[in-house]
């Protein structure tokens, strides 16, 4: 019997909780959003009340996929997440499509985003490590191409920070709880102090309307919003992890979307009572502006730090969920078969772990990230909408499926979000045509390599 168990392979170890899975979500969504986004939604929308509301009706339109993806995530208590999802209902090569995307730029390229940007606020603090410091500059066919040392910090971040999550998902968890508890108090405290000591400013949200219709800027302001709330389903991915998943996954998912709500409201109530809202769109580091208000260039730069591990956390946090997205596509066979490692020791998609961390630092390097980023996000968002429309197509489906958890207010709250997400799709179709195509093209390129895996596993 021993030398049976010993022969089975290794599975991922489930070792987390609600309060891991809370964690998570909080530490995927808080960036460098919070900090930035409102001075750029703030020069198309300069009206304090509708800043505000913007916010807010992000925040809930988050929760209703928030309530809808835990459903699908309770079904299918196994790492994937979306691949699962998508797959189910939709058949294999729209998972595949899925995760093809993620691998290549979805999650590698947020996460060379996030290292650069990491990499700048450090070099605020270690000039050796500013995007402005090059330290390799050569031609490569008539192409200028150089490294800075806010690359080689945002690579080094990448390596530190898969090295701690392929030594175990504990470990890789603890590290994401301590940084995102840290994001938390730094957005507590300034908001407690902006919200309780006379405002500096008034903020007048019921100041009249700007001139002109307002629902067009609405709709941009949204965009940007939605995209500050991004990362909102980490836990879906893990849910192999959870010791509970049927009920951790679902608390994880609302729990951490409603604290982000409620933190990412608290920051815009400290913008609108210290900066003058005409003045927010020439105000980019908006929250460091609003701390030196209220507590001088030393909370300007407590800020900026605060910034650099709320950046610093969210790498982590989607280097240790994103990876368990490649896991299960390996073991179905419709991806690089060594990505189906479990290591026997650690319990970690090791090989996953690995693979993307070097993509990653390679996408860092070459300064296309950003780019290629771009180019899919209206993808993204088109697999968001096929996703919650998978809850109402498996309810009609396989109606005889074990759901531990339900939707509440369906079959409205799963419609809610997919209208908002065909609303995005159709406003980044109509703003962005030519990097919507491309994105497409991207995404529809892994039909060949779908094609060369399932005719090498027949």
């Amino acid at each position: 019997m021993a030398d049976a168990a010993r022969s089975e392979p290794p599975q991922l170890l489930r070792g987390l909780g609600a309060w891991d899975a809370t964690l998570l979500t909080i530490g995927s969504v808080l960036g460098t959003g919070i900090f930035i986004t409102t001075s750029d939604i703030a020069r198309g929308l300069p009206h304090a009340g509708l800043i505000l509301a913007v916010w807010t009706g992000g925040g809930v339109l988050t929760l209703a996929g928030a309530l809808t993806y835990a459903e699908l995530g309770a079904m299918y208590p196994r790492a994937g997440g979306q691949y699962h999802f998508l797959k189910e209902a939709y058949g294999p090569v729209w998972g595949f499509l899925f995760g093809w995307t993620a691998f290549f730029i979805i999650m590698s390229g947020g996460i060379a985003t996030m290292a650069v940007g990491f990499g700048e606020y450090l070099g605020g603090f270690i000039p050796f490590f500013s995007t402005g410091n090059v330290l390799l500059e050569v031609t490569v066919g008539g192409r200028a191409w150089s490294i800075n040392g806010g690359q080689l910090a945002g690579a080094l971040a990448i390596a530190l920070l898969s090295a701690v999550n392929y030594v175990g998902v504990k470990e890789g968890a603890g590290v994401q709880n301590v940084l995102t508890v840290v994001k938390i108090g730094s957005i507590v405290g300034l908001g407690a102090v902006g919200v309780l000591f006379d405002a500096p400013v008034p903020a007048r949200l019921a100041a009249p309307l700007p001139p002109g219709s307002v629902l067009a800027p609405l709709g941009v302001a949204m965009i940007a919003v939605l995209w500050s709330y991004d990362g909102w389903y980490a836990v879906t991915a893990m849910a192999g992890e959870f010791k509970r998943p049927d009920r951790d996954v679902p608390v994880g998912l609302i729990a951490g979307t409603a604290a982000c709500t409620f933190l990412y409201v608290l920051m815009n109530v400290v913008y609108v009572r210290t900066i003058p809202v005409d003045t927010m769109g020439q105000t980019p580091r908006i929250a460091e502006a609003a701390a030196g208000v209220l507590f001088g260039s030393t909370g300007a730069r407590l800020i900026a730090i605060a910034v650099l591990v709320s950046t610093f956390g969210c790498i982590s946090s989607t280097i240790l969920y994103a990876t368990r997205i490649y896991l299960p596509m390996a073991q179905d066979g419709v991806f690089f078969p060594a990505l189906a490692r479990i290591h026997p020791r650690y319990l970690t998609p090791s090989a996953s772990i690995v693979a993307q961390g070097i993509w990653s630092i390679a996408l860092t390097f070459s300064g296309t990230y950003d780019q290629l980023y771009t180019y899919v996000m209206f993808a993204v968002v088109l697999f968001h909408a096929g996703t919650g429309a998978a809850v109402l197509l498996l309810r009609r489906t396989q109606p005889g499926l074990a759901r531990p958890y339900r939707v509440p207010g369906y079959p409205w709250v799963p419609v809610a979000f997919i209208m908002a997400c065909v609303g995005l799709v159709a406003n980044t179709l109509r703003e962005r045509p030519i990097e919507s195509l491309i994105g497409l093209v991207i995404v529809l390129a892994g039909l060949p390599a779908y094609a060369f895996w399932r005719r090498g596993r027949a």
